[in-house]
């Protein structure tokens, strides 16, 4: 699925700032959606070639949670067979360039999202992955896959929408999605400040970011602006290649672990 363009201007704060058919994205005055056909203003620049996912090593399976991962887990080819219920209530650990954060996911806020996020998380989808778009005072937004055959493969692979029980209160997590009904995918946003105009919107929060995790959470690199900043589609179609290449200060999750009730991330 192709994600919405930086910041698209609308008439309204009726333009989803997080969206999964078009570029999921987040403005300080829009809600979050994904992004559309158009692409966001960013400098001019050859665009790499995309570099090839390298195969699934058998070691990383056994690699320590804190280490970027290498290749990918195969099973995110295949988004229809990833359809594992969620626990009532779960944590996830995020090990990033910046410092780590750990989530609390409430399965009874939005099963459905809860759910899918939990399954991404236990095959690893979010490792590797850029905080693309990251608004001051708004949200952090994250969820494009670092390797282009995995976004290719959930491209479509939509869930539908659920009621909003608990507000976009600083420091919850969220889908993006567009202004069309069931278009929540895999990118997320973290509020950053309380932004219950998004409630209204349709943009069910299923899990907040844990004690002093938010200390983390806002010192991300939030220096390019929407015009400046990487193209969702360019993420989606060449991967952490093109990321690193024109964008290289923007912060990466190295990895995104289920926490086992013993305190040690989960292994694929």
């Amino acid at each position: 699925m192709r994600r919405v363009n930086w910041f698209v201007a609308v008439v309204a704060v009726g333009t989803l700032i997080f969206g999964c058919k078009a570029k999921e994205q987040t403005a300080e005055t829009q809600p979050p959606e994904k992004p559309k056909a158009e692409a966001p203003a960013t400098p001019k620049v050859e665009t790499p070639a995309p570099a090839a996912p390298a195969a699934l090593p058998e070691a990383t399976a056994n690699a320590p949670a804190e280490a970027p991962r290498k290749g990918f887990d195969r099973a995110l080819l295949r988004p229809a067979l990833l359809k594992d219920t969620a626990p009532e209530k779960f944590h996830v650990k995020f090990t990033t360039t910046r410092g780590d954060f750990t989530v609390t996911v409430n399965r009874a806020w939005a099963p459905i999202g809860a759910d899918r996020f939990y399954n991404l998380v236990k095959h690893h989808f979010y490792d590797n992955g850029s905080f693309f778009r990251v608004v001051p005072g708004f949200v952090v937004q994250f969820g494009i896959s670092a390797y282009p055959p995995i976004s290719a493969a959930w491209d479509n692979a939509n869930i539908q929408d659920e009621p909003v029980i608990q507000s976009n209160k600083r420091g919850y997590l969220t889908y993006a999605k567009t202004s069309l009904p069931n278009t929540r995918s895999t990118q997320i946003f973290i509020n950053l400040k309380d932004n219950a105009e998004l409630d209204r919107q349709g943009f069910a929060p299923f899990g907040v970011v844990d004690g002093k995790g938010m200390n983390v959470v806002e010192m991300l690199y939030d220096q390019y602006t929407e015009s400046s900043g990487p193209e969702q589609d360019k993420i989606s179609q060449l991967g952490k290649a093109y990321v690193d290449k024109y964008f290289p200060k923007l912060d990466s999750i190295k990895t995104a672990t289920l926490i086992a009730p013993g305190g040690e991330g989960s292994k694929p």
